[in-house]
């Protein structure tokens, strides 16, 4: 396959698109309101100046951003960002964190017509492209307007290096068009290199420069009062069959701290109500937080089914279990709640995280469990020794706080493009 034989292929499958995007908006995942975005229409207008455009697929490239956002506008009083990403979570998400001089747009469909449109109306003075969602047309679309292209913080997982070799001189042509590529890890850099790409190097995972997740101190304190005095975890960022094996869990826990509670926090909100069945059938009291029901003295599980929160639940707990670690999913990243005194717990698969999570558990910064039934072991574990989870917090904290230099090594490296 070639750029050329996949344009055609997406102009003839246009059809084929728009049925697919027609399920995408039953199903909620499309922003009807802001629907023509998706075609390459803005209802903004472009600001004047220098404009630097950001895009990531969904919630975790787009808040890795954050940091080289602040530090740019800082840096370049001339400078507006543009970022873009394809879910309706990461859209609420920037809505809420994105600073002033920068704003949001849902990332065109990969059709020459529409990423054309994108391109003619925004007319980007640089791309920073994050990780890894790599769309042919958007892409071309960019350098036949002569828009430099970097790759941040790039990354490329077991599975996609498997199915990307299979088409070299395609892969080649798309990494060609990056003037630049930072991998996420040494690994990561490699197979760039292996890849295609020119000009590749290695400065460090931006990850760990995100900023602390913001929260609401009155919504936070309002949510301790209602906890009280209960013994308390959290299950973060869940994937399916996750939500149940942590009610399980929560049973075991019970039998020795009868008041505990647990928060879960689904990595996709709207699977809320789902969970809350589930859950119910084992007997569980539970309470949903986007229906408003308070937690109450009888409430064991608190589904956390609502976006950009999450900041106030890690702010509850010391105790936090990653999801996306039991089921194999490749793990959810752990920094987060390690900026936030977290004692953090992972599952056997964190693939999406494999150097990092190397490098925590050698700082013993986290802890991995080997098998779900473990978890309650765990988590009883760490309650009945306090001074454990103060521990295991400091050492978290202390990991995600010595890796911050991330920032500036990158900045260096895309300065003399910022400079232009």
């Amino acid at each position: 396959m070639n750029i050329n034989a996949y344009r055609v292929a997406t102009y003839l499958g246009w059809p084929f698109i728009l049925a697919y995007l027609a399920r995408r908006k039953m199903k909620g995942k499309e922003d009807l309101n802001r629907f023509g975005e998706r075609l390459g229409i803005s209802k903004l207008q472009r600001p004047n100046g220098k404009l630097v455009w950001m895009h990531g697929a969904s919630v975790g490239e787009t808040v890795s951003m954050l940091s080289l956002i602040d530090k740019i506008l800082d840096a370049y009083p001339d400078i507006s960002v543009l970022v873009t990403s394809g879910t309706v979570t990461s859209a609420k998400v920037m809505q809420q964190r994105l600073p002033k001089r920068c704003f949001h747009q849902y990332v065109p469909v990969d059709c020459v017509s529409y990423t054309k449109k994108f391109i003619d109306h925004w007319q980007p003075d640089l791309a920073l492209w994050f990780e890894s969602d790599f769309w042919p047309n958007l892409l071309q679309s960019a350098k036949d307007k002569n828009i430099p292209l970097l790759l941040i913080n790039g990354r490329i997982s077991n599975r996609s290096f498997s199915r990307w070799k299979k088409f070299p001189s395609f892969m080649r042509k798309l990494q060609n068009f990056f003037s630049l590529s930072l991998g996420q890890t040494n690994l990561d850099a490699e197979r760039l290199k292996y890849l295609g790409a020119i000009n590749v190097d290695c400065v460090g995972n931006l990850k760990y420069a995100t900023p602390p997740l913001p929260a609401d101190n009155k919504v936070v304190e309002a949510l301790k009062k209602d906890i009280g005095n209960r013994s308390c975890w959290i299950g973060a960022s869940t994937h399916k069959t996750e939500e149940i094996e942590i009610a399980r869990a929560h049973l075991k826990i019970k039998k020795e701290f009868p008041s505990i509670l647990t928060i879960i926090v689904p990595r996709h909100p709207n699977r809320g109500e789902d969970i809350s069945r589930e859950i119910r059938n084992l007997g569980l009291e539970v309470s949903l937080r986007s229906k408003q029901e308070h937690i109450k003295e009888e409430t064991d599980i608190y589904i956390a089914d609502t976006i950009g929160e999450m900041g106030i639940f890690y702010r509850l707990s010391p105790i936090v279990f990653i999801g996306g670690s039991i089921v194999s999913h490749g793990g959810q990243n752990f920094l987060e709640p390690a900026r936030l005194d977290s004692a953090i717990i992972v599952g056997p698969h964190m693939e999406n995280f494999s150097e990092m999570t190397s490098k925590a558990l050698q700082a013993k910064a986290i802890k991995q469990i080997n098998k779900s039934k473990e978890l309650s072991e765990e988590v009883i574990f760490l309650l009945k020794n306090p001074e454990l989870i103060s521990e295991r917090c400091e050492k978290a904290m202390e990991f995600a706080s010595n890796e911050v230099k991330v920032l500036e090594r990158v900045f260096d490296k895309i300065k003399p493009w910022l400079d232009k």
